[in-house]
C-alpha cells in the first residue's frame, strides 16, 4: 500500500488513542528513519528515549538476529542463559540483588507496587499498604499505575481508581511529610519527571527524601523506566543523584527497542515475592533479555554515558541560549539526553514545522518540546537539529512582530 492508503487504513481500524502524525516510517540506521515516501528525518526523540543505540545499530542486530534461531520463547518455569546473564549484570550495574522482569514500564511498576503491599503485609506483618507519589508523575496506563500517575487528565473516565495512592508536590520533603499516615508503606518517584514536563528532582530533596523513608520505615521506589539505562548521563539516575532506592523499575531503553521492563530490589524487600505470587507470560523471553544484554554490554563498550552527558551538556546549553534569544521560549531543562524546552505557545506547531524540514520532536502537553535521542548521537547532528529548531523559532518571531505591528 502507498503511505496515503496506510495512513487512510490506520485511521479507520487503529483505536483513536494515539494522534499519529502524517507519516509512515518505514526503516532507519543510526539516528536517522525514513517513511515510506523516501523521506529522511533525524530522529530527536527516538521512540519515547527506547532506541538508546538508535536504529538498526549492527550489534543489537545481530544479538536478536542469532537469539531467533536459537530460542524465541520459554516460560519461567524453566532458566534461560539470557534471562539469567540479563539478571546478574542488572545486579551487578545496580544497588540490586533481585530482577523481575516483564514487558514494559507500566508492568514494571505494577510489579513494584505490589511487591510493595505483598512485603508489607506477608513480611513485615504491617497494615501498610499506600503509596506517595508526586503530582504532574507519570507511571503506566495499567489500572493501578494511571492511578499512581498524578495527573488528573489520565484518570478522567477509568474512575473509580484503586484506592491506596496519594499524591504530594515534586521537590517539597514537607508536603511528602504531611501525608504520611499509618498506613503508608512507600514513596514512588521519578528521578526526572518526563511526561510532567521534564522536571529533575533537586539533589538536596532526594537526599531528604531518602532519610524521610529510613526514619519512618517506608520503601522508597526510583520509576526509572525513562531515565535508566544512560539517559541522564549514569547508568541509572539515582547514580546522578547519590541517593540509593530500595526498588528501581526499568523498561525504555533496555532492550533497545525490543520490549523488555525489569523491576529490581534489595534481598530483604524481594521476600515479599513467593512462588505463584506475581508472573508474566512473556517477561524475560530469551530474545528480549538477549536484546538488553547486547544494548547494555555496547552502552559500555562504546562508552556511550560519556557520549550522553557530553552531547547532553551541549544541547541543554544551546537550547538555554535559544531561551535567552526568544521571548516566547520559557525555559530550558534537564540532565544528560532527556530535555525540555518550555514554550509560552503551543508546542505541536513547532513539532509539525520541524517534521517537515526533517527533524523529529516530542510534544509534551501543550507548551513542551522533549528531546530524547539516541545516546549515539554526534554533536553534528545536535547542532543541525538546532539549526531547523531557530529557523522554525525565526518563523514564529516574524509572525509574532508582523501581528504586534498590524495591532
Amino acid at each position: 500500500m502507498q503511505s496515503d492508503q496506510l495512513i487512510q487504513v490506520g485511521r479507520a481500524r487503529l483505536t483513536h488513542n494515539y494522534s499519529q502524525l502524517p507519516i509512515v516510517l518505514s526503516h532507519g540506521e543510526g539516528c536517522y528513519v525514513w517513511d515510506s515516501d523516501g523521506n529522511r528525518y533525524l530522529d530527536m526523540f527516538s521512540g519515547i528515549a527506547v532506541n538508546a543505540l538508535g536504529h538498526n545499530h549492527p550489534r543489537l542486530v545481530q544479538a536478536v538476529s542469532q537469539q531467533a534461531r536459537k530460542l524465541l520463547h520459554v516460560s519461567n518455569i524453566f532458566f534461560s542463559e539470557p534471562q539469567v546473564r540479563l539478571a546478574a549484570m542488572l545486579a551487578e550495574l545496580s544497588f540490586a540483588d533481585r530482577v523481575f522482569f516483564a514487558n514494559s514500564g507500566a508492568e514494571a511498576n505494577e510489579a513494584a507496587l505490589k511487591l510493595v503491599r505483598r512485603y508489607m503485609r506477608e513480611v513485615r506483618r504491617e497494615d501498610r499498604f499506600e503509596v506517595i507519589t508526586m503530582l504532574h508523575s507519570f507511571h503506566g496506563r495499567t489500572m493501578a499505575t494511571v492511578t499512581a500517575t498524578g495527573q488528573e487528565k489520565y484518570h478522567k473516565g477509568f474512575e473509580p481508581l484503586v484506592p491506596g495512592f496519594k499524591y504530594a508536590k515534586f521537590n517539597d520533603i514537607s508536603s511528602i511529610k504531611a501525608l504520611i499516615g499509618p498506613q503508608t508503606a512507600a514513596v514512588m518517584i521519578e528521578p526526572v519527571q518526563g511526561e510532567g514536563g521534564v522536571w529533575p528532582a533537586d539533589p538536596t530533596f532526594m537526599r531528604e527524601l531518602r532519610q524521610l523513608c529510613d526514619e519512618k520505615g517506608l520503601l522508597l521506589v526510583f520509576d526509572e523506566v525513562q531515565t535508566g539505562i544512560g539517559r541522564c548521563g549514569t547508568m541509572f539516575a539515582y547514580q546522578h543523584y547519590d541517593v540509593v532506592p530500595d526498588l528501581m523499575t526499568l523498561a525504555k531503553g533496555l532492550g533497545g527497542g525490543v520490549p523488555i521492563g525489569a523491576m529490581l530490589c534489595r534481598e530483604a524487600v524481594s521476600k515479599g515475592f513467593v512462588p505463584g505470587s506475581h508472573a508474566s507470560t512473556f517477561g524475560g523471553n530469551p530474545l528480549a533479555c538477549q536484546a538488553a544484554l547486547a544494548t547494555l554490554e555496547t552502552i559500555q563498550s562504546e562508552e556511550l554515558l560519556t557520549n550522553c552527558e557530553v552531547i547532553g551538556r551541549y544541547l541543554l546549553s544551546q537550547l538555554s541560549d535559544l531561551a535567552n534569544k526568544y521571548d516566547f521560549v520559557v525555559e530550558a531543562r534537564g540532565i544528560g539526553l532527556l530535555l525540555g524546552l518550555e514554550l509560552s505557545c503551543e508546542a505541536k506547531p513547532v513539532v509539525e514545522a520541524c517534521m517537515k524540514r526533517g527533524v523529529l520532536l516530542n510534544a509534551i502537553g501543550s507548551h513542551v518540546l522533549r528531546f530524547a535521542p539516541s545516546l549515539i548521537i554526534q554533536k553534528g547532528q545536535a547542532r543541525a537539529a538546532l539549526q531547523v529548531l531557530t529557523q522554525v523559532f525565526d518563523e514564529i518571531a516574524s509572525k509574532t512582530e508582523a501581528q504586534a505591528a498590524t495591532g
